[in-house]
């Protein structure tokens, strides 16, 4: 632990000499558009689910909506912005504010349109209709007098806001259950079309200010490793499944492309893409540099080393098979590990993914000489 202090103490103190004055990256809201590593709750209240402890035991003490112990990466964004946490769309209880923004993401969520068969109904396109609707019943309540004013953004707000995504694994890594490398990365265009397709709307609509995760080394995460991993053959030196690091690799080169695209196309918006890969495949390489002891095993899972996860039991879980009882319980310290449950990060990895994000460094174009934020770290 003291050795992960000293590390985000140097990260912050670096950051602190960054930092500009610079107004263009200073935001009044975020309207973010995912998946599970930035859903605030939108999976669970939009069909009817409480996430079980011990989710969100380490800062929210309760759970929060959240699949980790604690904050994710875009709670670390938010507060580095000096905004505050973002509601989740489909969360109506609680009083939400959405005046500094609105969480569109969702657990599960893909893309591509949703089929039958998916977990999530709520696919990016379903995201991106949400936001309108959204914003078409903002704007009617605030023509309807200023007592609106303070619970939801005016025009202004929505032309000037950050408009965040992250997702994209899951199309991925779910297509590895039915389909050949070969067919998934045939895939990747289809899939980006898709996303395309919905930053048009949302351009259309006036939004000009977007940021664009690639996606993570899905191949070192523990969910997938059980899965396709049991072959020793097929994993790389670092453990990690080397076909869905391979597929991550081509999507997010395709996606990189796509972003100089569009901002080319659309020369009066401003587009950032962020290479989460990179950050998240630095920590797994050199997790005990960051203070980490277990770079792949699951914190909150069942049956131990070596990856502590098992596809029958979620965490926080108790089944019974054969006349057995199993528990996916939480480990007893979440900060020694980067994986919380086999799919989704700790809240400490989290924030070091954040922190990585905001030395600007990992950004096309890269912000680090306009550096703006300052971390608040909370250890």
């Amino acid at each position: 632990m003291a050795s992960k202090n000293v590390f985000f103490h140097f990260v912050l103190v670096s950051m602190c000499l960054a930092m500009s004055n610079s107004a263009e990256f200073k935001y009044p809201a975020v309207f973010n558009f995912g998946d599970s590593n930035s859903d605030t709750g939108d999976l669970a209240a939009g069909l009817g689910f409480q996430v079980a402890p011990p989710n969100g035991q380490d800062y929210f003490k309760i759970p929060s909506g959240r699949f980790c112990d604690g904050r994710l990466m875009v709670d670390f964004l938010m507060d580095a912005m000096d905004l505050p946490f973002l509601n989740a769309y489909l969360d109506s209880l609680g009083l939400p504010n959405f005046r500094k923004g609105c969480n569109f993401a969702a657990a599960a969520a893909t893309i591509l349109p949703a089929t039958s068969s998916s977990l999530c109904p709520f696919s990016f396109g379903v995201q991106v209709s949400q936001f309108l609707r959204f914003k078409a019943r903002a704007l009617e309540l605030i023509a309807k007098g200023r007592k609106f004013d303070k619970y939801v953004p005016d025009e202004n707000i929505f032309e000037k806001g950050l408009y965040m995504f992250d997702i994209g694994q899951n199309d991925l890594a779910g297509a590895f259950y039915s389909k050949t490398l070969d067919q998934i990365l045939a895939s990747i265009p289809t899939i980006l079309l898709e996303l395309e397709k919905g930053i048009k709307n949302l351009y259309d609509q006036g939004a000009r200010y977007f940021w664009i995760h690639n996606t993570g080394p899905l191949g070192c995460l523990p969910q997938n490793i059980a899965k396709f991993g049991t072959d020793a053959s097929k994993l790389d030196e670092l453990g990690c499944v080397g076909s869905h690091n391979q597929a991550a690799k081509i999507f997010n080169l395709q996606l990189h492309a796509l972003c100089t695209k569009l901002q080319g196309q659309y020369p009066d918006s401003n587009v950032t893409y962020v290479d989460i890969f990179s950050i998240k495949s630095n920590l797994i390489s050199n997790f005990s540099r960051y203070g980490f002891e277990q770079p792949i095993m699951a914190c909150c899972g069942f049956g131990g080393p070596p990856l502590n996860y098992d596809s029958r039991v979620s965490c926080g879980e108790t089944k019974t098979f054969n006349g057995t009882t199993i528990t996916a319980q939480a480990c007893n310290d979440s900060s020694e590990y980067i994986s919380w449950d086999g799919i989704h990060y700790t809240e400490t990895a989290n924030q070091y993914v954040a922190s990585q994000i905001l030395t600007g460094k990992y950004s096309d174009p890269p912000f680090s000489d306009k550096m703006p934020f300052l971390l608040k770290l909370k250890f």
